[in-house]
């Protein structure tokens, strides 16, 4: 399984009618952008957030984050969310909200 189609499915259907998302596949996974900036996405079976410097050093503490690593090496200002952190789809919206209040204050592409 490439993704978690059902996390995606999840995403899809709270992200269809927010105003600059775009959905796309990439990296093995799926994808949406924030006015042509990246914002979320499903890697395996992780959330994967764009939240910034400040923020993921903040949620880095919770459980079921870790820091963004697919290729060896961490990318700052995101996380990954395992699975048994967004069961709950309250803490889905949390994490989306985050990564989108952040991506919001980016420049669009």
């Amino acid at each position: 399984m490439p993704y978690d189609p059902g996390l995606a499915e999840r995403l899809a259907d709270m992200l269809t009618n927010r105003s600059g998302m775009e959905e796309k596949k990439m990296f093995g996974g799926i994808g949406w952008m924030l006015n042509g900036n990246m914002c979320v996405g499903v890697y395996k079976e992780w959330l994967v957030i764009r939240v910034g410097i400040d923020a993921a050093e903040n949620i880095l503490i919770e459980p079921h984050v870790k820091p963004m690593d697919i290729t060896g090496k961490v990318m700052k200002g995101w996380a990954m969310i395992f699975p048994e952190g967004i069961e709950d789809d309250s803490e889905l919206i949390r994490y989306v909200d985050l990564a989108s209040n952040f991506v919001n204050t980016l420049p669009a592409k």
